[in-house]
């Protein structure tokens, strides 16, 4: 019997906790911690830097690393760029 998980459409994946600032020449620096997808006492950090292309917001640098649940970290693979618009990286 196959198992299906049904989550409500209110809920959206959160961070455990974000922190970002705005660097002297106008890009952003950002950390996030995530909880973990398959296991929740793992974590997933990522750092990355965002800057203003036009009107898009592009990663110019990311980094994300594992954190196990019996506290293993590893790197994870680079992934592929990324844009946003101006208002998605004020929230």
């Amino acid at each position: 019997m196959m198992k299906v998980m049904v989550f409500p459409l209110s809920e959206r994946h959160q961070p455990k906790a974000r922190f970002s600032t705005r660097l002297p020449n106008g890009d952003f620096l950002s950390f996030a911690v995530w909880p973990g997808k398959s296991d929740p006492a793992a974590e997933v950090i990522t750092i990355q830097v965002r800057q203003l292309k036009g009107e898009l917001w592009e990663t110019v640098g990311r980094l994300a690393v594992y954190r196990s649940s019996d506290g293993r970290y590893s790197q994870l693979p680079e992934r592929g760029p990324t844009q946003a618009k101006q208002e998605d990286i004020n929230q």
